[in-house]
């Protein structure tokens, strides 16, 4: 690891995502917007939910959209939806956020890990297979970091096992997959159920917590519309046992400013990937983000793979925190591993892949403001604390 004296500060300081930044274009649209919400007070329900409904399923290819309170809101949901019995076991990747898990758990089906690719960092589909069993009811791919799972192969060991498919779709929304037929497939309407989060980081992020599904069956749909609201058929009248989770009016209104700019903000930041790749090919001792060349990328995160050395993935992170150039480790510690999910039984050395990604990836700053000037001190930065 380099000790060279401190260099010169980057051009201008860097965030790991800047959103007053990118929002700062559309301040005055969206006060406009938020005084609309306020002076009608519809806070619950109102007709900006639906609309952005419409919106975002206009711009995803046609699927039914179905708001709902937050992310993790949305994969219970999903699941719900699919009436598994007590214990039946979910497929999830070893290496994601625990979300995905703790949907499964808290509803008392049985989280089930799958190892992960070593370069694109989403589910196996051949340790998928491995894992299917008489007792599996869904398989739960998540769209790791922008870029689609094998989502041809994921479809098809559902379909041959007779279980279902769900899409966690919180990091690569507008993100698409070139099916083996030529046909292009959206990232989240491919299974019986797609779910996105509306958390601020995320690529369209809201101003506080939200989330929708996706599904191209009309009476699921309706059937997930009702579980969102206390499992009603119509007020007062509860038909299933459901949540509380309905996306805030207030929420909607300013989401449906942000959604048409979202195609804009993703070409920028796939550029700012690719002035990334230009600028530390050939490192020794990094890889850059994978691409599955079936899949479009449209990089909520910017993730790097630091050689596999004691230390050396946390000696760059604090190299680099000193120059000025923030960045994140997604995510420090397998789930399986994590306390709350020891009653699954599973032990260090299981899911190689997944173990070795948490002590070695780090990710870059990455978001539509970031200039060239930006990318390119982060970037010379990286190559010196790797010297």
């Amino acid at each position: 690891m380099s000790v060279s004296p401190l260099p010169v500060a980057p051009p201008a300081p860097i965030q790991l995502l800047d959103l007053p930044a990118q929002h700062a274009p559309l301040q005055a649209e969206l006060n406009a917007a938020a005084a609309i919400c306020l002076h009608e007070a519809a806070f619950i329900q109102g007709p900006a939910v639906g609309q952005f409904a419409a919106e975002l399923g206009q711009y995803l290819g046609g699927p039914h959209v179905v708001p709902c309170a937050n992310g993790t809101d949305a994969l219970q949901l999903a699941l719900l939806s699919l009436k598994l019995p007590a214990g039946a076991e979910v497929i999830v990747p070893a290496f994601t956020y625990v979300a995905t898990l703790e949907a499964a758990a808290v509803l008392g089906l049985r989280p089930v890990p799958a190892d992960v690719m070593p370069g694109t960092f989403n589910l196996d589909p051949q340790a998928v297979a491995a894992a299917l069993t008489p007792r599996t009811g869904a398989i739960m791919a998540v769209h790791l970091f922008g870029q689609c799972a094998d989502l041809q192969a994921l479809r098809q060991l559902a379909d041959q096992h007779g279980v279902s498919l769900i899409e966690d779709n919180a990091q690569a929304i507008g993100a698409t997959f070139q099916a083996e037929d030529a046909a292009t497939w959206v990232a989240g309407t491919v299974g019986e159920v797609g779910t996105t989060s509306f958390f601020p980081s995320k690529n369209l992020g809201g101003f506080g917590d939200g989330g929708a599904l996706f599904t191209r069956d009309a009476e699921r749909a309706d059937y997930l519309r009702q579980l969102a609201n206390h499992g009603q058929t119509r007020k007062y009248h509860h038909q299933h046992i459901g949540l509380n989770s309905r996306l805030d009016t207030l929420q909607a209104t300013l989401l449906r400013v942000k959604l048409p700019h979202l195609p804009v903000w993703t070409a920028a930041r796939q550029r700012v990937a690719a002035r990334y790749d230009a600028l530390l090919a050939g490192l020794p001792g990094v890889a850059v983000p994978a691409r599955d060349p079936r899949s479009t990328h449209v990089f909520h995160q910017y993730t790097l793979t630091i050689a596999d050395e004691p230390g050396r993935r946390d000696a760059l992170q604090q190299f680099l925190a000193a120059r000025g150039v923030p960045t994140a480790v997604y995510y420090p510690l397998p789930n399986h591993l994590q306390p709350a999910y020891e009653y699954l039984g599973y032990r260090a050395g299981q899911f190689p892949v997944a173990e070795r990604l948490c002590r070695t990836v780090l990710s870059l700053p990455i978001h539509p403001t970031l200039t060239d000037e930006q990318v390119a001190y982060v970037a010379a930065q990286v190559r010196a604390g790797l010297e």
